[in-house]
């Protein structure tokens, strides 16, 4: 993690449109490449939650992709802290991911997609 910060007043109502907002925000960022940030809306708390029944290849489904380094341990912790699998096991991530990468898709608390791919079938591939 690199920072957290909590916004709210005039300027995140302009950026987001949602007026009367607080925001927690978290940011990751790897060694190298984009970073991350994730939004939880804490006030107001009335937006829709997704479709219980969305699918990867519905129209409003996203997905945000994560190469884990470490991935069989990064499995198993998520395995004990009960995320939500859509995906049994780790296994090749078409059409998601890469030809030959493994990885696993869950959700997240809010119910979006999260693919979580082995970093050695991703270095493997751009090497």
């Amino acid at each position: 993690m690199v920072g957290e910060s909590l916004n709210y007043g005039a300027e995140q109502d302009h950026l987001n449109h949602v007026f009367g907002s607080k925001v927690r925000i978290t940011s990751l960022r790897s060694p190298s490449g984009p970073g991350i940030e994730f939004l939880e809306y804490l006030t107001p708390r009335d937006g829709r939650p997704s479709p219980t029944d969305t699918k990867a290849n519905d129209l409003w489904s996203s997905q945000t992709t994560l190469i884990a380094k470490e991935f069989p341990a990064s499995v198993q912790e998520l395995l004990k802290r009960k995320v939500e699998f859509i995906s049994p096991e780790p296994q090749e991530t078409l059409p998601l991911g890469e030809k030959g990468a493994r990885g696993v898709l869950i959700r997240d608390p809010d119910g979006h997609f999260i693919l979580f791919q082995s970093a050695s079938d991703y270095h493997e591939r751009q090497n």
